[in-house]
């Protein structure tokens, strides 16, 4: 009886890390380093993404000013507005997916 319930509870699949280790086997700072790497893989981009968006708000709106005070004021508002509502709904587009997909 003790068989099936070993045969039940162990893992089909071993994990194994990029060092050819299983991950069970692995040291918690081998571990840490492993997830940390995988992590960063997936916000890298997102921390760009951040970077890259402001830099162009602000170099647009550098551009605008020479143009004028009420034209910088306009892009300034409109700009800001426009990115609240498109990270709004990105947001709301995630919580329904996540909500959606879940298990």
């Amino acid at each position: 009886m003790a068989g099936i319930r070993e045969e039940a509870t162990a893992t089909l699949l071993n994990k194994t890390a990029e060092n050819g280790k299983e991950e069970d086997t692995l040291e918690t700072r081998e571990k840490i380093w492993i997830e940390s790497k995988k992590l960063w893989v997936v916000a890298a981009p997102a921390i760009f993404t951040r970077f890259s968006t402001f830099g162009v708000s602000l170099i647009s709106q550098a551009f605008i000013g020479h143009l004028g005070p009420t034209e910088l004021a306009a892009f300034s508002i409109s700009f800001t507005v426009l990115l609240r509502f498109s990270n709004g709904i990105l947001v709301r587009h995630s919580l329904l997916y996540s909500y959606f997909y879940s298990f």
